[in-house]
C-alpha cells in the first residue's frame, strides 16, 4: 500500500471518530436547547405533538431542579439525585396529613398500579414544608370504601404500611409556594414532573381517573424517560 493510499485511510479513519465523538455533544447540546426553549416558552412541546391532555399545562413549566431538598427530612439532594422519572408528586402543607391529603396518596397509588409495564418508569414524591417525622395522618371516615385511617398515626408509619416506595421530600415554605402556587388555595391538586425536574402539568381531585392514565401513557410513549 503505498504511502498517499496510507494517508488518505487515516484522514478518513480521523472523520468516522470525530463523527462519532460529536454525536453524544450534538445530543446534548439539542437536549439543552430544547429546554431552554421549553422554559422560556418558545417551545410547547405537547402542543406541536398534539395531545388532547386532560390535566392542565403548566406555562411555562417550572423547574424542581437548583432546589435542595430533604429526603425523608435527613439527607440533603437535588432533584436531579433521583433516579430519572416521570413523577407525580403530591403538595402536603403543615403538620396534619388530612382527608384531602389521603385521597391524592389513594388516587395516586391507584393510577400508579394501573400503569401497568409501565409502573416502572413513574414514581411518586411528596413535596412538604414540615419534616414527615413532624407530619400526623388524621383518622378519616366516610360512606365511601376508601381505605380508611381509624386513629391518628405518624405520617412515616403510614406511608411505610399503604404506601411503599414513596418518596418524601421536605423543602423550605417559600420554595414550596414558588413551586406549587395553586395549592396555596386550592389543595385537592397534584403535579406531574417530567424526568428532568421540570413541573409541567397538574390534575385537579375530580378528574377522572382513566383520563389521567391516559395522559401518562402518552408521555411516556412519546418519551424515552
Amino acid at each position: 500500500m503505498t504511502k498517499v493510499a496510507v494517508s488518505v485511510q487515516q484522514r478518513r479513519a480521523r472523520r468516522v471518530l470525530l463523527l462519532i465523538g460529536g454525536i453524544p455533544v450534538a445530543m446534548m447540546l439539542s437536549a439543552s436547547l430544547l429546554w431552554w426553549g421549553v422554559q422560556t416558552g418558545y417551545v410547547d412541546v405537547l402542543g406541536q405533538i398534539g395531545t388532547a391532555n386532560h390535566g392542565e399545562l403548566i406555562t411555562p413549566p417550572r423547574s424542581a431542579d437548583g432546589i435542595t431538598f430533604q429526603r425523608d427530612g435527613v439527607a440533603d439532594l437535588l432533584w436531579r439525585d433521583l433516579p430519572p422519572k416521570w413523577r407525580m408528586v403530591i403538595v402536603q402543607r403543615g403538620q396534619t396529613c388530612d382527608e384531602a391529603c389521603q385521597l391524592q396518596l389513594y388516587q395516586t397509588r391507584q393510577i400508579h398500579i394501573a400503569l401497568g409495564k409501565d409502573f416502572s418508569r413513574v414514581g411518586r414524591v411528596v413535596m412538604s414544608d414540615t419534616s414527615s417525622a413532624e407530619v400526623e395522618v388524621l383518622p378519616v371516615t366516610g360512606p365511601d370504601k376508601q381505605p380508611q385511617v381509624q386513629s391518628a398515626m405518624a405520617f412515616a408509619e403510614w406511608v411505610a404500611l399503604e404506601h411503599k416506595g414513596l418518596t418524601t421530600l421536605t423543602l423550605a415554605e417559600s420554595a414550596l409556594d414558588t413551586l406549587s402556587p395553586e395549592t396555596l388555595h386550592t389543595p385537592g391538586q397534584w403535579y406531574l414532573v417530567d424526568p428532568a425536574g421540570w413541573i409541567m402539568m397538574r390534575f385537579t381531585g375530580d378528574l377522572h381517573y382513566k383520563d389521567v392514565i391516559s395522559d401518562l401513557r402518552f408521555l411516556l410513549k412519546n418519551s424515552s424517560g
